[in-house]
């Protein structure tokens, strides 16, 4: 058996289980948003900002992955929210099987949405499904805007692009144009957002459209169950 047949196997058993995820999870009403992006991107301080945007509304719960600590875990936890680490060791991503043990950790008993903090890499995280209902990456402007070129994979599955420390984009000399276009070039343009965790800037739009996601979702969801 070949190298390529393995990796054909391994995909196709995640996404088996990725599958049983998303039937999990719409049972309970749970939108599930898996967020990637490189190390430093603002990823952990981009959820901490929309929970404090939507904290009336939803219910919250966030899954930490990282190769090892639990730092973003322990924020998560100081600010009152539930939160589950995956420590993945070498893995430098995280699959369906790890989500399923964490997700199970959680209580459900209202609409809830369910961050899930990918490892930080902008390969690996792309290939392997979770059962997310979005997929969101996050780039920032530290670190430069030739990112889709290099790595197409992870934009070509992003339902929504946010640009964070848009308040640095001049002095990082950030070229906003370069960077849509290689967006563009991945797929058609999926929303885009120009965020500052720093400021509050644009987080506001960002809060809006996730929560319309929500209600699109979740208000589905309903109408099967309550067909059934």
């Amino acid at each position: 058996m070949g190298r390529i047949e393995i990796r054909r196997n391994i995909l196709e058993a995640n996404e088996n289980l990725a599958r049983r995820n998303r039937d999990f999870f719409a049972s309970n009403d749970v939108l599930v948003v898996n967020v990637m992006a490189a190390p430093g991107a603002g990823k952990t301080s981009t959820i901490l900002k929309t929970i404090e945007s939507l904290a009336d509304q939803y219910a919250f719960a966030v899954i930490e992955g990282d190769m090892a600590s639990r730092i973003d875990a322990d924020v998560m936890a100081e600010r009152g929210i539930p939160v589950e680490q995956i420590n993945t060791g070498n893995m430098c991503h995280l699959d369906a099987n790890m989500i399923r043990e964490a997700a199970g950790k959680f209580t459900y008993d209202r609409p809830t949405i369910l961050f899930i903090e990918n490892v930080g890499n902008l390969v690996c995280p792309s290939e392997f499904s979770l059962g997310e209902d979005l997929n969101i990456v996050i780039a920032s402007t530290t670190e430069g805007h030739d990112k889709p070129y290099k790595y197409p994979s992870i934009y070509l599955r992003a339902d929504a692009v946010l640009i964070n420390k848009i308040d640095l984009l001049e002095a990082m000399e950030f070229d906003r144009k370069m960077f849509c276009d290689g967006v563009a070039a991945v797929k058609p343009m999926p929303p885009l957002f120009e965020i500052s965790c720093r400021n509050g800037s644009g987080l506001d739009d960002w809060a809006c459209w996730l929560a319309s996601e929500c209600e699109r979702k979740l208000g589905g969801t309903r109408g099967k169950l309550a067909e059934g």
